[in-house]
């Protein structure tokens, strides 16, 4: 049985933990530039009859935590 599986947690929770402790385990000048690939920027707009009218928000966002 898979280490993840009898730990009881899901495969993308097991592949979280090991990407936040990698990035946690480089040198600072690259931590940096990993940890800006964990954000996420999100936009929502306004659509009426096909067309984009306005963008409502940008939303800026960081992936989820265990």
């Amino acid at each position: 049985m898979s280490a993840w599986k009898a730990a009881g947690i899901t495969y993308l929770q097991y592949t979280n933990i090991c990407a936040r402790s990698l990035r946690n385990s480089l040198k600072d000048d690259v931590r940096a530039i990993a940890l800006r690939r964990e954000q996420n920027n999100v936009r929502f707009a306004k659509w009426e009859n096909g067309v984009q009218r306005e963008q409502v928000r940008n939303v800026l966002y960081f992936c989820c935590k265990y």
